[in-house]
């Protein structure tokens, strides 16, 4: 029998919505000299968000890890069958689809934050032109993309399954069986996060 369970940690949810605030902070800040300091901030931030998520996921509880959310084409490919006839199978986790779109936005991020920071630096005009430059702007417009299609899939998940996956992300608690709980939110290693996130943004932003 299903119940209300701890699902997140507190690495995953701080950052998940860390990297919410900073991606914003980055796309308003993205083409004004004045606040140039602060979208390399906020870059710098996602990039020691993702960084550590990048650890986590081999390391971090049960419901972090890779292991339990990466999965095959053919298990992607029944799970939106299963929304398609109405019958959505239920992950305590990120479901098949939603694990691949988190994949592609830890990538993403990983890739338009370090050629922003080549930008910056300027680096990019001796390693090739503006190859940085215009590599930050496609990683962030397909970023942008991906983050437009997670949204609606968190949307139709929450829908489909009746419950607010949104909330969950914040609580930490989603439905499942007794025996996926977590036992630990991990406070310590999201305190230990936030340090190196904060430290790698001042490093990136000398």
């Amino acid at each position: 029998m299903q119940a209300k369970i701890r699902v997140w940690d507190w690495p995953v949810r701080i950052g998940h919505w860390l990297l919410v605030a900073g991606f914003v902070t980055a796309w308003l800040t993205g083409d004004s000299e004045e606040q140039r300091l602060i979208h390399v901030y906020a870059g710098g931030l996602m990039l020691g968000i993702v960084s550590f998520r990048l650890l986590w996921g081999f390391i971090g509880s049960t419901h972090a890890r890779f292991s339990d959310f990466v999965r095959g084409p053919r298990a992607v490919i029944d799970y939106l069958n299963s929304l398609l006839r109405g019958q959505p199978r239920h992950f305590t986790g990120h479901n098949p689809a939603g694990g691949w779109a988190i994949v592609a936005l830890l990538a993403l991020i990983l890739l338009g934050g370090v050629s922003g920071w080549l930008n910056y630096q300027e680096l990019g005009g001796e390693w090739g032109g503006e190859w940085a430059e215009n590599l930050h702007e496609t990683a962030v417009h397909l970023l942008l993309a991906v983050v437009a299609v997670h949204l609606g899939g968190v949307l139709v998940g929450s829908l489909a399954h009746r419950e607010n996956l949104v909330r969950s992300m914040l609580t930490g608690s989603k439905q499942g069986q007794a025996t996926d709980a977590i036992a630990n939110a991990r406070p310590l290693a999201a305190l230990a996060m936030l340090l190196w996130a904060v430290a790698l943004a001042w490093l990136l932003g000398r």
